[in-house]
């Protein structure tokens, strides 16, 4: 054990850290081992998004110290970025998970202590509320306390700026500078002020259930199949508050609930595993051993997982339902199931339901004339191309920008009075339709897809068939993501190890087939493998790779700017000439990510 992290750990014992703080990091001293590492070996990052991390004692841990410290280095941005301003007002929510509230509450009250006048959720609320709330009340910022959908041991501080979106370049690095900034617990401003924190609720859901409305377009089609069998689950988080309320004001009689995931927990009991008994941190000496059991005994609320999916999936069953839905603990990202070909559930990936989503916003803007030219659309670099396709098709401009939803409300802002925001996506779930949020919006993702159900039972058809026709219309186009795990300070140093090592060694073929281009977003430039020539790409640094080959594949290789991962995103693509060749052609395909797969071992 480096003697620099026993000294670090030493200094919480000592430092105006609270009783049952210190017993947990004597506790960790006495084990001296791993675990005391992770704990001390680094401050948590404050990246360009915020906070995301292991709850628990130390620098490199979730606690009310950590999130203290930022939120005091972000205070002293936002004065310094708003000099002039009488009365700086900012917004505060939370989720469902582990210390949530008491977080947000922190940060609350060291925003009051500050001079500001803060907007903190009365309870826990969907991550796409923050955004609309920063915009509704003038908030020069706003902090969203959520992990998502990782696992229950995680939780995360998400910042906003003044146009509701995520910290965007210069804020996101002016930031970071502002939070290295503070040394100690000891420069925070920790109390006062408490008649400067505003409890809402109610003041926030309704105009923004109104807001929702104005993007309803087939309400007749709604009201005709409202009896449509629709099954949602809020996978014990933030989207059982408003995702049941804005189906319902929609039209639709026939929803049904998982009430085993309507629990608001940051536990998920749901997910333990079979036999487990429930984890109860009363039954455990420390914190940590309390989070390492329900880590090891817990699955991850991922609306990806079919883990998390298999209480909805039952019941759909049951009730031979329609169409099955699942939000994330915060309420941002959206899970489909629909009934295919052969009559199984099967769970739609992020890349098909962008597809689904957008095709449906267009044709129905389409159709009722909305169109003027000049309408857009943006997704992700690693999101399918097919969505391109459909834009190109219907004369709809689409953008391309990099890994994460705050530069597709970046691109939104940008254009701001001068084109039409449409709608968009990325491939890890997260959707949006009109301009009101700037994030990633779960519960306008369902009420769309629930909308477009009821159009497609009008035709006589499912989500599915119309999925199907998309592909027999443009080619089929399947994507996999490939994401590997690399916790604590060995893992992070081999990530960086294995991206250094794909820039020095980039492939010359992957499957068979020659790689004639790599776009490196890290350099901002694009290599030409066949001329030997270059050009730059137009879009802010980050760490992504991607490999372009002769046949059509493409694959991108990127570290999660949020979780311990590096993730490795392919898509290919072929024609397929009938419903009838469709299973095949499915399966030609997953054999080729496979071996795009096999090709970076």
């Amino acid at each position: 054990m480096e003697q620099k992290i026993i000294d670090t750990a030493k200094q919480w014992l000592t430092g105006n850290y609270d009783e049952k703080t210190k017993q947990e990091v004597q506790y960790l001293l006495d084990k001296n081992d791993a675990d005391l590492e992770n704990a001390f070996y680094q401050n948590l990052e404050f990246g360009t998004g915020g906070l995301r991390g292991e709850i628990g004692v130390g620098t490199n841990k979730m606690n009310i110290y950590t999130v203290g410290m930022a939120t005091q280095g972000f205070a002293n941005y936002i004065k310094k970025a708003y000099p002039n301003e009488k009365e700086i007002k900012v917004a505060v929510i939370h989720d469902c998970r582990i210390r949530s509230r008491l977080f947000a509450e922190t940060t609350a009250n060291i925003f009051a202590a500050n001079g500001f006048k803060v907007f903190l959720s009365e309870d826990l609320r969907p991550t796409p509320e923050l955004s609309f709330a920063i915009r509704h009340w003038g908030c020069k910022a706003g902090v969203n306390i959520t992990a998502s959908h990782n696992p229950a041991k995680y939780n995360g501080y998400k910042a906003y700026w003044e146009d509701g979106c995520q910290l965007v370049p210069p804020h996101d690095t002016n930031v970071i500078k502002e939070v290295e900034k503070i040394q100690s617990i000891d420069d925070v401003k920790w109390t006062g002020n408490p008649e400067n924190i505003i409890l809402w609720g109610e003041e926030i859901d309704r105009p923004y259930l109104d807001a929702i409305k104005t993007l309803w377009l087939n309400s007749d089609a709604v009201q005709k199949h409202k009896n449509l069998k629709i099954v949602y689950t809020s996978i014990h988080g933030t989207g059982i508050k408003l995702v049941p309320r804005v189906l319902q004001e929609m039209g639709f009689t026939n929803v049904h609930i998982v009430e085993e995931q309507a629990e608001v927990s940051g536990e998920f009991p749901s997910l333990l595993a079979p036999g487990v008994a429930p984890i109860k941190e009363e039954n455990f000496k420390s914190e940590l051993d309390w989070l390492k059991a329900l880590d090891a005994n817990t699955g991850s609320p991922n609306p990806e997982k079919e883990s998390a999916m298999k209480l909805a999936i039952e019941k759909g069953k049951v009730l031979n339902a329609d169409l099955i839905m699942a939000t994330d603990p915060d309420g941002d990202r959206v899970g489909i199931v629909v009934k295919n070909s052969e009559g199984s559930y099967e769970i739609l990936n992020g890349n098909q339901t962008g597809t689904l989503l957008v095709q449906y916003l267009i044709k129905a803007w389409e159709k009722q004339g909305k169109l003027q030219g000049n309408e857009f659309v943006v997704k992700t670099i690693v999101t399918t191309e097919l969505i391109t396709e459909i834009c190109a098709k219907h004369k709809v401009e689409m953008f391309d920008v990099l890994t994460g939803f705050k530069y597709i409300g970046e691109k939104i802002l940008e254009l701001e009075g001068k084109k039409q925001f449409i709608g968009g996506g990325e491939e890890s779930f997260g959707y949006l339709a009109g301009d009101f949020v700037r994030d990633k919006d779960a519960v306008i993702a369902c009420a769309v897809i629930a909308e477009a159900a009821a159009v497609a039972a009008e035709e006589g058809k499912s989500l599915y068939d119309i999925l199907v026709e998309t592909y027999l219309e443009y080619g089929l186009y399947k994507e996999d993501l490939l994401s590997i795990k690399k916790e604590g300070k060995a893992g992070k140093e081999e990530i960086d190890a294995m991206m250094k090592n794909f820039r020095a060694n980039p492939p010359k073929e992957l499957a068979g087939s020659k790689v004639v281009l790599i776009k490196d977003y890290e350099q901002q430039k694009a290599f030409d493998c066949v001329n030997g020539t270059s050009s730059a790409i137009n879009l802010p640094q980050s760490n992504v790779l991607q490999f372009f080959c002769a046949d059509g594949s493409k694959v991108t290789v990127r570290p999660s700017g949020t979780e311990p991962l590096i993730k490795f995103y392919f898509g290919v693509k072929t024609e397929v000439a009938d419903k009838n060749s469709f299973k095949q052609a499915e399966a030609v395909l997953r054999d080729k990510i496979k071996a795009l797969e096999k090709s970076l071992s």
